[in-house]
């Protein structure tokens, strides 16, 4: 079982930066790749994010590239979001994920095993 716990998220004005963090507990954060997903109001979730259990590898959605970097720090068992030139429409519930380390970071939405509980990020215009 893995635990996880986002914290970072809160309000900002269009243009500004957050940065979310994801802290694992249970097991080590190196057996498993991790993924940010946002769900805004009244639409799906969507993946954002990804990155393998190294941090060798990265994937991002088109909306967000350029804008956002995942990393992790797996001496801390912590994944972290930096969201930079944020946009109303970033605005969502974000949520990290942890999928087996032999998946495919491409595939995280159908391999994720474990989810946080999410953590809200409103950007104002």
């Amino acid at each position: 079982q893995v635990q996880l716990v986002e914290s970072g998220g809160g309000l900002v004005q269009a243009g500004g930066s957050l940065t979310l963090s994801c802290t694992a507990s249970g097991r080590i954060i190196s057996s498993y790749n991790l993924g940010w997903f946002r769900q805004a109001p009244g639409k799906g979730r969507e993946v954002v994010a990804a990155i393998n259990w190294s941090g060798g590898s990265t994937v991002y959605v088109d909306s967000v590239k350029g804008r956002f970097t995942i990393s992790r720090d797996n001496a801390k068992n912590t994944g972290y979001l930096q969201m930079n030139s944020l946009k109303p429409e970033d605005t969502a519930v974000y949520f990290c994920a942890a999928a087996p380390r032999e998946t495919a970071i491409e595939g995280m939405a159908a391999a994720a095993a474990y989810w946080g509980q999410g953590t809200q990020v409103t950007v104002s215009s």
